[in-house]
């Protein structure tokens, strides 16, 4: 006999059931361990074994075995287990000596026949039920990209306007009497000492985590310092959020992302009240001067808050489609909302996260300016019409990304910096666009040159491939093109 640790050895026999087939046969006749390695010339430990699943034994050896039992050798070698409790009695064995039921630190059951059925059973299923979560939680990159292309597609069937999100921060603004305008810190904290909650800053916060909500004490621990966190509000927002909204544990990759987009719209709705950003917009759009700057300074927040809300009560409240883009500077999507009919890159799957944006699109172009931090408005004609953006940088602890917020050519004449002539042209996805580097450019590098790429291996399934997935070959080759000797 060889000794094995898999269940199912390279030969393809599967000891497990083997095993138990060989006790069923041999229980069926009334004999006992002694009895059957007696006939096959073997101590009873070992018949033990093989019963057992421990070892695979050498079809010689199960020749002898078939003969004790007298049964066809094919009986033995059959893949289904003989009764029901075999059956769970394997799928439980085997799940034991696998790695999920290692990692979980649970001492091993002796499955045995002194084991009830019913607690059998139940083992079984718990078993199978963890696997299940733990599959479903654990999401492959595929998942994710579908997952994200589905709440898109949500967002622009709803023009990214939520309703019911918008009635619960009404509520919570009028629970506290507050006035209108910026909500400050103080008007924050009487937000969550109204839902019952109590604030705790601390400098050991978790590294991975923004708050944690202590939900048995009422408590909710924030940072000291920043955090990379560009307003101090919005971690706290963003946990009552969750709390006011009832989130739970979530079930998958789409729950999670579902859960974010809510807490996160909440807290904006929260930071610029429907009740006064609609009459501050309305009116800037009756003057002809709609400005996302504008609606930053005045209700205190940061520019990409200042965006994204824009784009919430833009089409509900004005009539106007948008769309939203955050774009790295390497040139990647980092997250996108249109609803005017702009094409986004994307991959097959539908998703645009880590997809490469037309170096000619103002989210691109702003990183070229000298200025990088004042806003640049420019008009980009494409495959689906003309669209005048305005785009600005901001720096963050993982590069620098541009914030944009665009809207069609028909739409322009409510905008400040309508008067812009900057102009560009995009023949995106035509990959001669800006895709593939120019012909001379490929020429003189394309077999001389062997860049690294930054971003972190487990970034890189979101990328697209290429020659080295995450690298833009044309900006490789621009640097060696300047940077080569004469």
């Amino acid at each position: 006999m060889t000794t094995t640790s898999s269940p199912v050895p390279a030969g393809g026999i599967d000891t497990l059931v083997l095993g138990r087939r060989i006790r069923h046969l041999r229980t069926a006749r009334d004999m006992t361990l002694d009895d059957l390695g007696a006939a096959i010339g073997r101590a009873p430990s070992q018949v033990s074994m093989l019963e057992n699943g421990h070892r695979e034994p050498k079809l010689s050896l199960l020749g002898l075995v078939a003969d004790a039992l007298d049964v066809p050798l094919s009986e033995l070698l059959r893949t289904d287990p003989p009764t029901r409790r075999a059956a769970l009695e394997v799928e439980l064995e085997r799940a034991q000596r696998g790695p999920l039921f290692a990692s979980l630190g649970v001492p091993p059951v002796k499955v045995s026949r002194s084991l009830p059925p019913d607690a059998l059973e139940a083992l079984v299923r718990l078993q199978a039920e963890i696997q299940r979560l733990l599959t479903e939680n654990a999401a492959t990159p595929e998942e994710a990209r579908r997952a994200n292309a589905d709440l898109r597609a949500r967002m622009r069937a709803q023009d990214n306007y939520f309703p019911e999100l918008e009635e619960h921060a009404r509520t919570l603004l009028k629970a506290i009497d507050h006035p209108g305008g910026p909500l400050s810190q103080r008007a924050t904290a009487d937000v969550a000492a109204h839902l019952g909650f109590s604030l705790h800053y601390v400098t050991d916060l978790p590294h991975s985590t923004r708050s944690v909500t202590d939900l048995a004490h009422g408590r909710i621990y924030l940072s000291q310092g920043t955090g990379g966190v560009t307003d101090a509000r919005s971690p706290l927002l963003q946990a009552l959020a969750s709390h006011v909204l009832g989130h739970a544990e979530p079930r998958d990759y789409g729950d999670f992302l579902r859960q974010r987009v809510e807490a996160n719209y909440m807290a904006a709705a929260l930071m610029l009240p429907e009740d006064g950003a609609v009459p501050f917009l309305q009116q800037a759009k009756a003057e002809r001067r709609l400005s996302v700057e504008d609606l930053r300074d005045t209700f205190a927040v940061p520019y990409e808050t200042a965006a994204h809300r824009f784009t919430n009560l833009a089409t509900r409240h004005l009539g106007i489609p948008v769309h939203f883009m955050k774009v790295h500077e390497g040139g990647t999507l980092h997250k996108a909302y249109e609803n005017d009919g702009v094409v986004f890159p994307s991959d097959p799957l539908g998703a645009i996260e880590g997809q490469p944006v037309c170096r000619q699109w103002t989210a691109r172009v702003v990183f070229t300016l000298p200025d990088r931090f004042s806003p640049y408005y420019q008009y980009t004609d494409t495959s689906s019409g003309t669209y005048w953006c305005t785009s600005r940088v901001q720096p963050s602890s993982q590069g620098a990304f541009s914030v944009s917020v665009g809207v069609p050519f028909s739409q322009v004449r409510w905008f400040r910096g309508r008067e812009t002539t900057e102009r560009s042209q995009s023949r995106c996805p035509d990959p001669t666009c800006c895709r593939q580097p120019p012909a001379d450019l490929a020429q003189r590098w394309a077999a001389q040159a062997w860049p690294s790429a930054r971003p972190h291996a487990s970034l890189l399934a979101a990328l697209p491939v290429g020659v080295f997935p995450g690298v833009d070959t044309t900006e490789v080759y621009r640097f060696l093109d300047r940077h080569a000797p004469e």
